[in-house]
């Protein structure tokens, strides 16, 4: 189980995790030990989120989404392969925490009669001064 907020828990079925030989420089672990993490979640399938929340989730991971439903978390930070597992199921957590924040409804609000009166005479002057440019008329 991976507690996200109060209340809302990730099952354990719901993950999967794929460790590989981490990229870079290692000395002579890097060879031989799989440290990195691959931490899969399968987002369009828990009955843990409501729609509104994946669909959150979906704009929030972004390239992390596959067409499967899932949220791919990578983490080869550390050469710990426990830590390495931490780290990716901690910001798994952080982004469906992040998911499960609705955003504010927006107010739709009306300009003031003021605001709207400088607006329109700010076009007016602007509009004078455009008309005076233009060919000039000699008198002859």
């Amino acid at each position: 189980m991976l507690w996200v907020a109060d209340g809302i828990a990730l099952a354990d079925w719901e993950l999967t995790e794929v460790f590989t030989r981490a990229q870079g420089p290692g000395g002579q672990n890097v060879n031989k030990v799989e440290t990195a993490v691959e931490l899969r979640f399968a987002a369009a399938a828990s009955p843990h989120l409501t729609p509104a929340v994946k669909a959150r989730l979906r704009r929030l991971a972004g390239r992390r989404w596959t067409e499967g439903g899932e949220v791919v978390i990578r983490a080869e930070e550390t050469r710990s392969q426990t830590r390495n597992r931490e780290i990716a199921r901690a910001r798994l957590a952080e982004l469906v925490a992040r998911a499960l924040v609705a955003p504010r409804p927006r107010i739709a609000t009306r300009p003031t009669q003021g605001s709207v009166r400088r607006r329109l005479a700010a076009k007016t002057a602007r509009g004078a001064t455009k008309a005076l440019r233009g060919p000039v008329e000699t008198e002859e």
